[in-house]
């Protein structure tokens, strides 16, 4: 957890709802990402690897490379918005991939599960267009790729 952070409480909006909420946490302390409230691409895929061993006729399944999709967040525009466009600027100008987590904490603000991305860095970011006529809130997205969120390095051979 960010060290700044006292409890995820800290991180998420004073206005409580029914509903999980995801707060990224970044382990450099410069930044905070804030409260999200759709996360998609958590997935994982292994490619699938067919060996037929001699001159058998049928073909053995094995499990290949792990895939990681990139995770994709998305909520309102809000003050946080702009902690992500100063990370934005700064990794524009050179990628160093960061470490950090998502946390999915309830109405409480109290953790559920916890994925721990590893190397992650941007790969894109928008918001939707601004109508001051329309009731519709701008959106803010931001996609990232990340090299996983599972313990597999402890895995032994």
């Amino acid at each position: 957890m960010h060290p700044k952070v006292k409890s995820l409480l800290d991180l998420v909006p004073d206005q409580v709802a029914m509903t999980h909420r995801f707060v990224a946490c970044v382990d450099d302390s410069d930044y905070n990402f804030g409260s999200w409230s759709r996360v998609s691409g958590l997935e994982i895929g292994w490619e699938q690897v067919r060996y037929r061993p001699g001159e058998q006729s049928t073909a053995e399944v094995f499990g290949g490379a792990l895939r990681y999709q990139p995770v994709k967040l998305a909520r309102a525009a809000c003050a946080d918005s702009a902690a992500v466009k100063a990370w934005l600027t700064k990794t524009a100008a050179g990628r160093t991939p960061l470490s950090g987590a998502i946390h999915m904490v309830d109405y409480l603000g109290m953790p559920i599960i916890t994925w721990e991305l590893k190397q992650f860095f941007p790969i894109s970011w928008s918001i939707t267009g601004f109508d001051s006529a329309s009731a519709q809130t701008a959106v803010e997205e931001l996609a990232l790729a990340h090299s996983g969120f599972l313990d597999d390095e402890r895995r032994t051979s």
